[in-house]
């Protein structure tokens, strides 16, 4: 293990951990909400899709982007839906849109561009040019050699964490998911925060999507997200809702994932199976950790209903 491993290693880290930040930092606002959400992991397919596919064909990262965002948005808006306004079992509806994400994403994508011997592809984002920065040993390969979309989700673990904490709607969305009673009590609107938190965490689970294929990839595949959506459900509890923190557990996930394949590539005699099941490994570890310790807010999971009070 040499100096070139260990900058390979923490560079690559920064970059798988892009899509785990985007999703979980929705999250906060989700599960703060009380809202059991486990449709993340359809809404990043469906995001890396309809992101893909919007680049594609209009030739524009950023309107792909755009795109793949309301997609999320209308994920989120179903799963609000089913959740508060339906009021179903939410662990049952977040499974079947992951289920749907996942079926109707392989249909739209082979009517969209049917058979083919070799799979579109795009020109993704580039690495931002930072000059000098860049050019540092060491720090420039590590921290300046990434492109936009894991500075924007930095960006995003700052505003989310000034949401949260700094606004009104953060304290909100606390409240309403702490005692929605008492929230509705208090005049706030807890079907419309509710709805709000979840429409967001589509939003974020879906632009965590897009970044895979738009800023990672130039293709997209049915398997690409592999799992992650349930990685980033781990990453917001083990970080207890806090967004520095979630940036922190995205990191350490990152690096098991980045590590699995530096080791693979250079040969290390392990399994690869073996090898590919270290993030999953982990975070079986750190559920099973963290679960007996977390303090779920009071409304978890429960849907609410004033003529119930």
């Amino acid at each position: 293990m040499n100096i070139d491993f260990i900058i390979s290693l923490l560079c690559g880290t920064l970059r798988t951990s892009t899509p785990i930040i985007l999703a979980a930092l929705g999250q906060v606002y989700t599960q703060k909400s009380g809202i059991m959400d486990l449709s993340v992991e359809g809404s990043m397919i469906i995001g890396c899709l309809v992101g893909f596919i919007a680049a594609f064909f209009t030739e524009n990262l950023a309107l792909g982007l755009v795109f793949a965002a309301m997609a999320g948005l209308l994920m989120g808006l179903f799963m609000a839906f089913l959740s508060i306004t339906v009021k179903a079992n939410q662990v049952i509806a977040g499974t079947a849109l992951t289920m749907f994400g996942t079926g109707f994403a392989s249909y739209l994508y082979r009517v969209v561009f049917g058979v083919r011997k070799l799979p579109p592809v795009i020109q993704n984002f580039k690495a931002i040019d930072f000059g000098p920065l860049s050019k540092m040993p060491i720090l420039g390969p590590i921290f300046f050699n990434h492109n936009i979309t894991f500075y924007g989700a930095i960006i995003l673990v700052l505003i989310t964490w000034f949401i949260m904490d700094r606004t009104v709607f953060g304290l909100q969305v606390k409240a309403v998911g702490e005692d929605p009673s008492a929230a509705d009590a208090k005049g706030i609107k807890v079907p419309l925060i509710r709805y709000s938190s979840v429409m967001l965490g589509g939003i974020y689970s879906a632009l965590a999507g897009a970044s895979m294929s738009l800023g990672y990839m130039n293709t997209y595949t049915d398997h690409m997200i592999a799992g992650r959506g349930f990685i980033a459900i781990a990453v917001v509890v083990f970080a207890r809702w806090l967004p520095i923190r979630v940036l922190l557990a995205a990191l350490l996930f990152g690096m098991a994932n980045t590590l699995q394949m530096r080791l693979q590539s250079i040969g290390v005699e392990v399994p690869s199976q073996l090898l590919q099941a270290l993030p999953y490994i982990l975070t079986v570890i750190v559920l099973l950790g963290v679960s007996k310790h977390v303090n779920f807010p009071g409304g978890f999971g429960v849907p609410y209903s004033r003529s119930a009070k």
